[in-house]
């Protein structure tokens, strides 16, 4: 399948140049947020019941990850309400393009710290505190204010969005999974960006902003850094940046050398794995360790999962690279090997989701008439009752996402290994082994 430019169509290319209808979803999206983090503080303490926990938690991810992150990419960060406020402030605008003078400091992101290492830490920070962050409200609404002021924080003090590049847990794994969508941006013609004067789509201009990605669109080989602002459309006067449909898992085709991207695979790979033990599995010592933070069991869960993440995964994934002949350094390999577990980290979380969000579907319907638990039923739905929802499809499609996941990494680490020239055989072992023993935790 060829790349087919969807701009070429004027009611989407003419959509995307307006600010309005974006305008229109932010702000929609930031009522949302904000009524979430509300409901979070000042709404029942019952989860299951509260607005902050069953929106965000249940339906939010759902879309996310079954929906979002495998067809459009990073299209949730195109509407994600969080770094406006601190946009709109860094800029002192809505809509019209800023003054050329700063109006805050407007200072370069630290070059050290220019990769995803801090939104590795800011996942793992999360993940270690989910089954809390799942559960308690007033937690959730805590977390979320807090990235809200994080992004006002850092966009008083640095330019551009250095909250989502750099520190969004949510965006981290978004940039990593966005490389499988059939959703790009991308130049027509890189020689037009060579001899374009002032490069407005990384500068702005009168038109519209700079990136505030940091990202300069005639550079652009994949989707992980690009957060589809689509700031660049507006304010190129070339009209050479387009929206492309394309084949599934196009940016694989050339694997990472990052060592921060091979990490974030095996981060997502671990996690998700763990939480289906966790939160899906019979074992009750070990739910119970996740749920008791701060006492000694769940400093050993703690552990365990660091470790699993950190030492065990990436330690069998080497051992397995070791015996595979290559002339690129082990680090290399490595990272570009990696690459291969991205479409199966992706298809764990999709199996895995499935399985928690159809259990706790049916909690969306009474929350919506009584979003706060405060007794209302404005819908009439408030006193439903609580089933799991088409448990009949839940192991078929289950088992269909993990198989088609080990099919996906198979041919991906085919690819990956015949650019750097060394055997697959190991990382499709791997794979195997992985997709066996999350079969055997979710089924």
């Amino acid at each position: 399948m060829s790349r087919f430019e969807l701009t070429r169509i004027p009611f989407i290319k003419n959509t995307l140049k307006s600010r309005y209808p974006q305008l229109a979803v932010f702000i929609v999206m930031l009522v949302g947020y904000i009524f979430a983090i509300l409901a979070g503080l000042i709404g029942t303490p019952v989860g299951s019941h509260n607005f902050s926990i069953v929106f965000v938690w249940i339906a939010w991810w759902a879309i996310l990850i079954l929906v979002a992150v495998p067809f459009f990419g990073r299209g949730w960060c195109a509407v994600c309400p969080i770094p406006l406020p601190g946009e709109w402030l860094q800029r002192g605008a809505v809509l019209s393009p800023p003054d050329k003078k700063p109006k805050w400091l407007n200072l370069r992101w630290p070059k050290f710290l220019r990769n995803i290492w801090m939104q590795n830490i800011s996942f793992l920070l999360l993940a270690l505190f989910s089954s809390v962050l799942l559960t308690t409200p007033n937690i959730t609404g805590i977390v979320l204010a807090a990235m809200l002021f994080a992004a006002i924080g850092l966009s008083t003090i640095f330019e551009r969005r250095a909250f989502c590049r750099y520190l969004c847990p949510v965006g981290g794994f978004i940039g990593l999974y966005s490389q499988t969508a059939p959703i790009e941006l991308r130049i027509k013609d890189k020689q037009i960006c060579v001899t374009c004067e002032g490069k407005p789509c990384y500068n702005g201009s009168a038109n519209g902003y700079g990136c505030p990605w940091d990202v300069f669109p005639g550079g652009l080989t994949k989707n992980t850094y690009c957060g589809l602002c689509m700031e660049c459309i507006r304010t190129c006067p070339h009209d050479n940046i387009a929206i492309n449909l394309r084949p599934f898992s196009a940016d694989l085709a050339k694997p990472s050398t990052r060592m921060d991207e091979a990490f974030k695979a095996f981060i997502m790979l671990g996690s998700a794995m763990i939480y289906a033990g966790v939160l899906l599995g019979p074992w009750g010592a070990f739910k119970d360790a996740a749920y008791n933070v701060g006492t000694s069991a769940w400093f050993i869960y703690a552990v365990i999962f660091l470790a699993i993440i950190f030492v065990i995964l990436p330690g069998f994934f080497t051992l397995g690279i070791l015996k595979t002949k290559g002339s690129l350094p082990l680090k290399q390999r490595f990272a570009s090997l990696a690459t291969a577990l991205i479409p199966l980290g992706l298809m764990f979380w999709v199996a895995f989701s499935l399985s928690f969000v159809l259990t706790n579907a049916s909690y969306i319907i009474a929350a919506f008439s009584d979003p706060l638990g405060l007794g209302w039923n404005l819908f009439g739905t408030a006193n439903a009752v609580w089933q799991p929802m088409l448990t009949f499809v839940l192991a078929p499609a289950q088992t269909l996402a993990l198989v088609g996941g080990l099919i996906w990494s198979a041919r991906t680490a085919q690819k990956a290994a015949n650019e750097i020239r060394t055997s697959s055989i190991s990382v499709i072992a791997f794979s195997f082994i992985l997709t066996l023993v999350m079969l055997w935790l979710l089924l």
